[in-house]
């Protein structure tokens, strides 16, 4: 179970962990950690699977195998240059609107896990994510890549921009407390 959890997180997460924050977040010892990262590997990195378990400088991230890299970037290349889905733009939106903001803060807005939408408009270069000292995870800005493709040369000259950005009733729900806010 604790390999499947460990599995599970790595794909949600989308990029390198450090196995100190697995073994502190998870609340697991070393050797199990250790145990559960060498499972995953001997049962991924193998040429048959397409995922496998990179392991650098104390950190590890699942990652498409190199020897369909090409494949894999020519999708993403594809995926990244087709239109936004709805979705993508309230995500879109309420990072122009709110940021710098936490994942967890739009998910508060929109209701749903937002992991691969976020991982998208990275991909697609119109948000930045930055690790925030004080709230110890990362938040999300738009680029300026995303205010050249709007036509617009600063985010106050958005549409409506004040209204949103001091919403009252967006302001309540961000400060309920989480098992108030859960869907």
């Amino acid at each position: 179970m604790v390999t499947t959890t460990i599995e599970a997180v790595l794909f949600a997460a989308a990029k390198p962990i450090k196995l100190s924050d697995l073994r502190k977040h998870l609340d697991l010892s070393e050797e199990i950690v250790c145990e559960a990262v060498d499972d995953i590997a001997k049962r991924l990195n193998v040429e048959t699977s397409g995922v496998h378990l990179m392991e650098q400088n104390g950190a590890v991230q699942l990652v498409s195998n190199a020897s369909v890299g090409e494949d894999v970037a020519k999708f993403l290349k594809k995926e990244a240059s087709g239109p936004l889905t709805r979705p993508s733009l309230e995500t879109l939106t309420i990072i122009a609107y709110r940021g710098p903001i936490t994942k967890p803060e739009i998910e508060v807005i929109r209701g749903v896990n937002c992991s691969l939408i976020l991982r998208n408009l990275l991909i697609r270069g119109f948000i930045l994510e930055e690790q925030d000292k004080t709230r110890l995870q990362p938040v999300y800005t738009v680029s300026h890549e995303f205010l050249q493709a709007l036509g617009v040369n600063r985010l106050d000259a958005l549409p409506d921009y004040e209204a949103f950005r001091h919403n009252d009733k967006i302001d309540e729900l961000l400060s309920r407390e989480p098992e108030e806010t859960q869907v």
